[in-house]
């Protein structure tokens, strides 16, 4: 049982867990950004890949899950977590240095405004994680409703202008209680 699941914070998603070993490769890049982090499933478990983790979300409810998560965890060998509290969609986004991170994680969070941002993020030989809902969603009866919160059929890789699409997939996802979602792997050439 991973730390995430001894803590109550649902696992990471299929998707992460199949490019787990990609991501890891991006530690001597930079750190880790978790955009939207939520409850942190997905910072944990970047964390315990042995990564420095950054973590964004406006909730602050969310963010204090995360730090009781953190704090329990029994991986001595993780990495660093810091957290920090910001709106993403009140302009202007969070004052983060340009090209600075090996990986960006975007998990079931779309606000299209602020692609160019999170491209600008990935540094030369980073990698792009990002996976969210797509219309096809709501037939399942949970998740976004509104039209702004659901990606069209391949938006997710005519959103990027700067990366590189390595791998692209949608439809229904891995995951123990399966999601209709995009999921995309993206790069920066070195």
């Amino acid at each position: 049982m991973s730390d995430a699941a001894r803590h109550g914070i649902d696992p990471p998603s299929a998707f992460f867990s199949e490019h787990a070993s990609r991501l890891s490769t991006t530690a001597s890049i930079g750190p880790t950004l978790d955009l939207a982090c939520g409850r942190g499933r997905h910072t944990i478990a970047a964390a315990d890949l042995g990564l420095s983790v950054v973590a964004i979300d406006r909730d602050p409810d969310r963010l204090q899950e995360l730090l009781e998560s953190r704090s329990g965890r029994e991986n001595r060998s993780a990495g660093s977590i810091e957290i920090m509290r910001a709106d993403l969609e009140a302009p202007p986004p969070p004052d983060l240095e340009p090209a600075s991170f090996g990986a960006v994680l975007v998990f079931r969070y779309l606000h299209r405004p602020l692609f160019e941002w999170i491209e600008s993020l990935v540094a030369p030989g980073g990698i792009l994680l990002y996976e969210t809902f797509t219309r096809d969603q709501r037939e399942l009866g949970w998740g976004p409703q509104r039209e702004e919160y659901l990606l069209g059929p391949r938006e997710l890789p005519s959103l990027l202008h700067e990366l590189v699409v390595e791998v692209y997939e949608e439809g229904a996802s891995n995951d123990a209680s399966p999601a209709r979602t995009g999921r995309l792997l993206a790069s920066r050439p070195r």
